[in-house]
């Protein structure tokens, strides 16, 4: 596989951590979208893991509990992913993290320093999309 990244849209938030300096995002079961270099067809998996970001400057929006991803907004100093989080991420400068978030009246917003990615065990196939 030459390309993948994590859905937003659909993606399941177990919990939110959070310390003096970081915050992170730990997901249950993030959808990955795959695609080969120069095909139309697509598979879909799930895999958990945790988007960590650091040098916290400020944040709102922090959910109480588990909760579904329904969108959301990734800007990685001059670069901005709607929807999506590329695999493999991680990235130093001005980072903000917006999540809408099913059942949330005010999105989760992190204006951060530096942002990882850390994906956990195997990705789980789910299923094959035609293009």
């Amino acid at each position: 596989m030459d390309h993948s990244h994590i859905d937003l849209k659909g993606s399941q938030i177990a919990s939110i951590t959070e310390t003096e300096s970081a915050i992170g995002i730990v997901f249950s079961r993030a959808l990955i979208i795959k695609r080969m270099t120069g095909s139309p067809e697509r598979t879909r998996w799930w895999q958990a893991g945790t988007l960590v970001l650091e040098d916290v400057a400020a944040h709102r929006g922090l959910p109480p509990g588990p909760c579904h991803c329904v969108g959301g907004e990734i800007d990685e100093n001059i670069y901005s992913y709607r929807d999506m989080i590329p695999i493999p991420f991680s990235s130093r400068g001005r980072i903000r993290c917006l999540l809408l978030l099913e059942g949330q009246d005010q999105p989760l917003v992190v204006e951060a320093g530096a942002v990882r990615l850390e994906l956990e065990g195997v990705p789980k196939y789910i299923e094959h999309l035609r293009a």
